[in-house]
């Protein structure tokens, strides 16, 4: 597990776009992916219900970048089938690959009942097709799936969580297995189109009770759940101010208990990224800011 944090290094960058599969974008896939590499970032966690196949572009376009699937949903790929695409990328490119699963949501997956026993199956599956249990980590949120991040996995990869969740989780897992949780980031420094930004990526999560009900542990109610999260809500889930302040919040995340913290860019209007399929700009600007 210690050689994973090394591998992850301290930041990444979570992108859903860098799993698309559109042939026009194949390239600049690629193309970005060597350069999150050579501006430091030690991994990319690839989102949207990625498979292992979506790693492997990634994994071909650079040298030591870490690509880990953030997350593959246990509903939409059968164990066996990830097994044999986890063995076939290793083989490939050793130490390289993470395999982040969940469970995913009752709204997105028609398979869905007993996420708990169902990720049991799933670990149980993979563990009897060798894949090791020190390159997979859980989207685990709630006190039982930690606990089963820590006791089955390497670790936790949480999404949509705030420090203080990443506090708790630290508790639960203990001092040894990897915690790496997402965050999301506006780079602008003005409130209303930081926060405008923000809830019309936000409005798509808060219909979902997993993240409704992870909140409600924390303290949030459900008037912070209305129009798209209040300013409180949105102030603690996502990181936007100048460059000192949008750095002292992913530094939130490393003292609360995090070794590594997954950025996720969120444009808001007007921004040079504005309308592009990667926001390569605001990866530069992070890895600035980071430096």
């Amino acid at each position: 597990m210690a050689d994973l944090r090394d591998e992850l290094g301290r930041y990444g960058i979570w992108s859903a776009e860098l799993r698309s599969e559109d042939p026009a974008l194949r390239g600049e896939i690629g193309e970005a992916a060597a350069e999150l590499e050579a501006l430091g970032f030690g991994a990319v966690w690839l989102g949207g219900s990625s498979g292992v196949e979506h790693a492997v572009p990634l994994a071909e376009a650079t040298a030591k970048l870490t690509v880990a699937t953030g997350i593959l949903s246990i509903w939409q790929y059968e164990a066996a089938d990830t097994a044999a695409r986890f063995r076939d990328l290793e083989s490939r490119h050793p130490g390289r690959f993470v395999l982040g699963l969940g469970a995913s949501h009752a709204r997105l997956a028609a398979r869905y009942r007993r996420p708990y026993s169902a990720m049991v199956g799933y670990l149980d599956a993979l563990a009897a097709d060798g894949v090791p249990a020190g390159r997979i980590v859980l989207a685990a949120l709630g006190p039982r799936m930690l606990e089963l991040a820590r006791d089955r996995a390497a670790g936790a990869h949480p999404y949509l969580v705030t420090p203080e969740h990443t506090s708790q989780a630290r508790g639960v897992l203990g001092a040894g297995p990897v915690l790496a949780p997402e965050l999301k980031v506006v780079l602008t420094s003005d409130a209303e189109s930081a926060r405008t930004a923000a809830r019309e990526h936000f409005a798509r999560y808060l219909a979902l009770p997993n993240y409704t009900n992870s909140f409600q542990r924390l303290g949030f109610t459900e008037e912070d759940f209305a129009g798209g999260g209040s300013d409180r809500l949105v102030d603690a889930v996502y990181a936007w101010g100048d460059d000192a302040r949008v750095r002292s919040r992913i530094e939130d995340f490393r003292a609360a208990g995090a070794d590594h913290v997954a950025l996720q860019v969120v444009t808001p209007s007007g921004a040079p990224d504005a309308g592009a399929a990667l926001p390569r700009a605001g990866w530069r600007r992070l890895a600035e800011l980071l430096s």
